[in-house]
């Protein structure tokens, strides 16, 4: 279905708002990207690729509780959406059928 092909990043932004749960929003995404896979990425990035996944329907967004530490803002909260679900375990699903079909001699050099 055009439109809905999950990008590299993409995928790692979906994984980790599903990770984060509940406490899912843009600086601790781009925190746990960084944590987990060393990458180092902009917020702006981040911020892009949340987009993306909301207006494909992976992801939705709230607003938070207000805190002090935000002088009063609050945070905007992502949680992957049925859809979102979906659209990972096809991911997760096509990798694993291709690792699976590695002949095993392709990596005995």
């Amino acid at each position: 279905m055009k439109g809905t092909h999950l990008g590299e990043f993409e995928e790692l932004v979906l994984l980790i708002v599903a990770v984060l749960f509940d406490n899912a929003y843009g600086i601790a995404v781009q925190e746990e990207i960084a944590k987990r896979s060393g990458r180092k990425v902009t917020i702006s990035t981040v911020h892009s690729a949340l987009h993306r996944l909301d207006k494909k329907g992976y992801v939705t967004s709230r607003y938070g509780e207000a805190t002090a530490t935000r002088g009063g803002r609050r945070n905007l909260l992502f949680t992957v959406t049925p859809a979102g679900e979906g659209v990972l375990n096809q991911s997760r699903k096509l990798r694993n059928d291709l690792w699976d079909s590695i002949p095993e001699l392709a990596f005995k050099f």
